[in-house]
């Protein structure tokens, strides 16, 4: 048997860079199209069935190789260029039919017609180059097909992590490093490995790419992006690729309203058209959870007294437009925001007019709680609100027991923390979420955003106040005073939470499940979640046109 050095000696070095290549760039294809998927059908839909489908159409390709090698005389190796730069203009058409396709529906059969030909073709052609060119036919039919198998499956693999590393970190940094950026970049990467006279074949897509596709970071098809909302009755303010997803601003032109767009979900929203003379502190929400995040203030100390603003500190986990860390800084709390994504934060102050004098921390709210405890005179909050939801799922990592217990150490023995939880409250996630919380924290009250809906799904908005004392009094809410609304009529109507559940709803324990939710046991909540992404990809289309979605 030779050695691996004999092997490399020996072997075609221009037909295994060539194959090498080629499976490095199907590989990091693999999280540019769950990129570029996500704005239509939202991040945690997109990833359903994509890999599983990556992998039998890999597995398929690989095994399939000598008859494709043959049946093209060769010659299979030279579409991939142009399929490569067909993929934007096909994912486009089929983007603007994600109304009738449905989810997940839709993503399935655009990767489909998009990334798995190209995965399926890059596999059989550069298993065929890797296998000639390591020259290993003659030393036996082990060595002759294990031997491309590994190496191609190690190629492969070390593509896709590099791919997710420079997306977390590059993605959004320069204006092609964007979905349909680093789309185009691949091509021309597919185009320098496997130079093909047939690349005059891609030249519509190229040419559409650059001029109409709306997806394409260039000014042209923004300008065309901008005409296709302002016929739906909206204008885009402004738009960036950031660490959670496309982020985007965008003015309802009709109603008079201004939002923040991840991906397919809305952040939250604040209302530009008002009457005249009418100016509170803080712009009024559209969203009503958001004003009655602000009524963690409002809990009644544990001697049942009012509590005052002055000196008072609190941590807010997740930014969203920055309409709750903004009021509670309008009342002179020392306001912390800790928020994963830098363009969230940079919009909220940009466009939706959150103040600056507040501390920042930009980071992973898990890293910051455990280095927060960590610290040698660790800081205590009066306050903590822990509001985050994105992808159209809740981030299960930060409704564990082990995160939860990290914020109890955060928070003074007086304070009070109030957690939004976003979901169907019919599904055992939200359920499991209370009773986690509950397991944490002694004393809690539950309220909804809105009324119940007599419907099979529920998915909505729920708050839930806690504080650490150990009566058996409730938690109680004070009556609100003039100073509180902020000049806010809207405060003045959804300020003090209305519609409270009884945590009894919650006791009942799914089959199978946990009482409480821990680190090591998320992964069992997967299938729950995506059902949960689901009906909110649902609801979100009932929100704003289908056009606005697609048009991203």
């Amino acid at each position: 048997m030779p050695s691996v050095i004999e092997i490399l000696r020996r072997a075609d070095h221009r037909r295994l860079r060539a194959g090498m290549a080629v499976l490095f760039l199907a590989a990091f294809s693999s999280p540019v199209t769950l990129r570029a998927l996500s704005p239509v059908y939202g991040g945690a839909p997109s990833h359903i069935f994509h890999g599983y489908g990556a992998g039998v159409v890999a597995a398929a390709a690989w095994f399939l190789k000598d008859h494709v090698h043959r049946l093209s005389r060769r010659k299979a190796v030279y579409f991939l260029p142009i399929l490569a730069f067909w993929i934007p203009t096909v994912q486009y058409l089929m983007f603007q039919q994600s109304r009738l396709l449905g989810n997940p529906l839709g993503p399935v059969l655009t990767d489909i017609f998009t990334y798995y030909p190209l995965l399926f073709l890059s596999v059989a052609c550069a298993g065929k180059l890797v296998q000639i060119g390591l020259r290993v036919e003659n030393d036996g039919d082990l060595m002759a097909e294990h031997v491309p198998l590994l190496s191609s499956y190690v190629v492969y693999a070390i593509g896709l992590k590099f791919a997710k590393t420079f997306i977390a970190k590059f993605i959004g940094s320069f204006y092609l490093f964007t979905s349909g950026g680093l789309q185009l970049i691949i091509a021309a990467l597919y185009s320098a490995a496997i130079p093909s006279k047939l690349l005059l074949l891609a030249l519509p897509s190229i040419l559409f790419s650059t001029t109409a596709n709306v997806h394409m970071p260039f000014g042209r098809t923004t300008a065309a992006m901008d005409s296709a909302l302002h016929e739906e009755g909206y204008a885009l303010v402004a738009r960036q690729e950031s660490t959670t997803g496309y982020i985007s601003v965008l003015d309802n032109l009709d109603d008079g309203f201004r939002v923040m767009r991840c991906d397919h979900s809305l952040l939250g929203g604040q209302w530009t058209k008002t009457h005249r003379n009418y100016d509170p502190a803080v712009k009024d929400p559209i969203y009503a959870v958001f004003t009655m995040l602000e009524a963690v203030r409002l809990v009644e100390d544990v001697s049942g007294g009012p509590r005052t603003d002055a000196g008072r500190n609190a941590l807010v986990i997740g930014l969203g437009v920055g309409t709750t860390p903004s009021a509670l800084m309008s009342h002179g709390i020392e306001t912390t925001v800790v928020e994963l994504d830098p363009v969230v934060h940079k919009f909220a102050q940009q466009y939706f007019h959150m103040p600056s004098n507040h501390i920042a921390a930009i980071e992973d709210a898990i890293d910051f709680v455990q280095r927060a405890r960590q610290a040698v005179q660790p800081v205590e909050y009066d306050y903590i609100v822990h509001d985050v939801f994105t992808g159209g799922a809740e981030p299960v990592e930060l409704f564990t027991l082990e995160f939860l217990q990290g914020l109890d150490a955060l928070l003074k023995h007086d304070g009070v923390i109030a957690i939004n939880y976003a979901g169907d409250l019919n599904l055992h996630p939200a359920s499991l979420a209370v009773r986690t919380i509950q397991a944490v924290f002694p004393s809690c009250r539950i309220f909804r955003e809105d009324v119940p809906v007599d419907n099979a799904s529920d998915f909505t908005n729920m708050v839930v106040f806690c504080t650490k004392s150990r009566s058996p009094e409730p938690l109680r809410f004070r009556d609100p005073d003039p100073t509180d609304y902020l000049g806010s009529q809207f405060r003045q109507a959804y300020l003090v939470p209305k519609h409270e559940i009884d945590p009894a709803v919650f006791q009942n324990v799914h089959k199978g499940g946990r009482h409480v939710l821990r680190a090591k046991d998320t992964g069992r909540l997967s299938k729950a979640q995506d059902r949960g992404a689901l009906e909110h990809w649902g609801i979100m289309r009932t929100v704003m046109p289908n056009a606005v979605w697609e048009n991203y």
